[in-house]
């Protein structure tokens, strides 16, 4: 499942007379922000403000309890989705490069065996296990697993790249549980379509499907914070170019699918509305995985 992605462009606000003269991050000094403290007045970049009952907050205030007649410790800085502000934002996307490239290692050093039992499979005769293997045939685990391989360096590494570009900024959008809600989701998501779609005898592997997840919730969350679009849709379209040519045999179904779940969990990630936040967030991904459970029960019936 081949692919190879761009590698988006960091947030960019629009360009204007006015935003040329905008005041820097305290936190970050190469952002522009329009937006300040409520309580100390100092800039605060989207990846800073922590959502207040007006406003937003910087999170030395809101650590400090700032006014707020709390203790420092009863608030704790939270991103634009709710999720805790830590001090390694990056944390979970660094886990994830660090398990894909010690299961590639394990592929390279055991071969094909390996990575056979392992892919996503629909159903067919595997000559080096000397059995009928698959999904259909009850290893429900490769959907997962398949989401940790990859099938050569080029594509290991266009991967690799594309989840420290567009995973970073997004974990710490989210925080570190949403995140990894969304990139399991949006993962599966990818795998139930291939399973449903493709032909039984096709494999495939790779963590496309999760990273084109992180891709559609990326443009959900520009788009929410007003930046300009133009650069994630060129991307996006490049990406769907490579995705849909022939020439580099991609398994189009695990990126549509993890697309289109990224875009509705991001939307659910952003959206939600504060009071019933937790609850819209992990209940979007619990309906995601329903429909993963409801494919992958059809395509079985029809494989068996």
């Amino acid at each position: 499942m081949d692919q190879a992605p761009g590698s988006p462009q960091g947030p960019q606000n629009r360009e204007s007379p006015a935003a040329r003269e905008l005041p820097v991050c305290y936190r970050h000094p190469d952002r522009e922000s329009g937006i300040r403290c409520t309580r100390c007045e100092r800039p605060i970049c989207p990846e800073c403000m922590v959502s207040a009952s007006v406003g937003f907050q910087c999170p030395e205030c809101v650590r400090g309890g700032s006014g707020t007649g709390h203790a420092p410790g009863a608030s704790r800085p939270r991103t634009l989705a709710g999720g805790t502000v830590t001090d390694d934002p990056r944390l979970i996307t660094k886990v994830l490069i660090g398990l894909d490239l010690a299961l590639f290692l394990v592929q390279m050093s055991v071969g094909d065996r390996f990575t056979d039992r392992f892919d996503l499979l629909g159903q067919a005769y595997v000559p080096l296990l000397g059995s009928v293997e698959g999904v259909a045939q009850g290893q429900w685990y490769r959907m997962l697993t398949a989401m940790f391989l990859h099938g050569s360096y080029i594509h290991i590494l266009f991967n690799m790249l594309s989840l420290w570009w567009i995973g970073g900024p997004l974990e710490a959008a989210l925080g570190r549980a949403r995140y990894l809600a969304l990139y399991f989701a949006s993962g599966l998501a990818g795998s139930a379509l291939t399973y449903l779609i493709a032909a039984p005898n096709q494999p495939s592997l790779g963590a496309s499907g999760a990273i084109f997840g992180l891709f559609g919730a990326t443009a959900v969350l520009l788009r929410r914070l007003n930046y300009d679009m133009r650069p994630v849709v060129a991307l996006l379209a490049i990406n769907l170019i490579f995705t849909f040519n022939p020439a580099f045999n991609i398994a189009w179904q695990a990126h549509i699918g993890g697309l289109v779940a990224g875009v509705v969990v991001g939307y659910a990630m952003v959206h939600a509305p504060r009071k019933r936040r937790a609850l819209v967030q992990y209940g979007t991904c619990a309906l995601v995985l329903a429909a993963v459970v409801l494919m992958t029960l059809l395509r079985t019936a029809q494989l068996t």
